[in-house]
């Protein structure tokens, strides 16, 4: 079932004073291949917004050129935005979580405003001094991290397809570094390249 984020979440943050709120989520945690890519929005307090972003919600919930298709008018409207990366090669030095949070470090420190409070998804939680609430589904709850959501996703697939063209053989344009049966069946035959996440076992 399709669900429609909506404001709430913010309206309540927005009336209590706190004007600036940011919202992460993360896309490539799960692969195999590839960074985790963090996004980060700030979106303004106008009730247009839900007509205006009528059609982005979870990033995982739309297709990919519906995500293309929504990039742009999350940029026009936010307050700021902005996007933090950490490589395959840091994943596998430091783990995922740590990565995921550093990534969610850098996307923060990169806005153009710093933000009074942070919503974020469920399983993501940078080391902050900025208070912050971390929501189960949140991308599925709130419109600013499903927005952030969409940046991320979006970001990290026209990475993926970029990579294929100087990786080919394993299929990243297609599963954008996932671990489906093909890449899985491509590492057992060609090996890791320099993009893939060599501490993560498959079978």
């Amino acid at each position: 079932m399709i669900v429609t984020p909506d404001l709430s979440l913010e309206t309540d943050l927005w009336q209590s004073g706190l004007t600036l709120v940011a919202g992460l989520d993360e896309a490539g945690r799960g692969a195999l291949a590839g960074p985790v890519v963090v996004g980060a929005v700030i979106l303004p307090n106008d009730p247009r917004l839900p007509w205006t972003l009528s059609g982005v919600r979870d990033s995982k919930q739309m297709t990919p050129a519906q995500r293309v298709r929504w990039v742009e008018s999350i940029r026009e409207v936010a307050r700021a935005w902005s996007l933090g990366w950490a490589p395959a090669e840091e994943i596998d030095a430091l783990g995922v979580a740590a990565s995921t949070r550093l990534a969610a470090e850098r996307a923060l420190a990169d806005l153009s405003l710093v933000p009074d409070f942070l919503l974020t998804d469920f399983r993501l939680k940078p080391e902050t001094e900025i208070p912050l609430a971390s929501i189960v589904k949140g991308d599925q709850k709130s419109l600013t991290i499903s927005c952030a959501s969409v940046l991320a996703k979006t970001a990290r697939d026209e990475l993926m397809i970029g990579l294929d063209g100087k990786f080919p053989g394993y299929g990243l344009a297609k599963h954008k570094g996932y671990g489906t049966l093909a890449h899985r069946l491509a590492i057992h035959k060609f090996g890791h390249s320099p993009v893939h996440r060599k501490t993560f076992s498959f079978k």
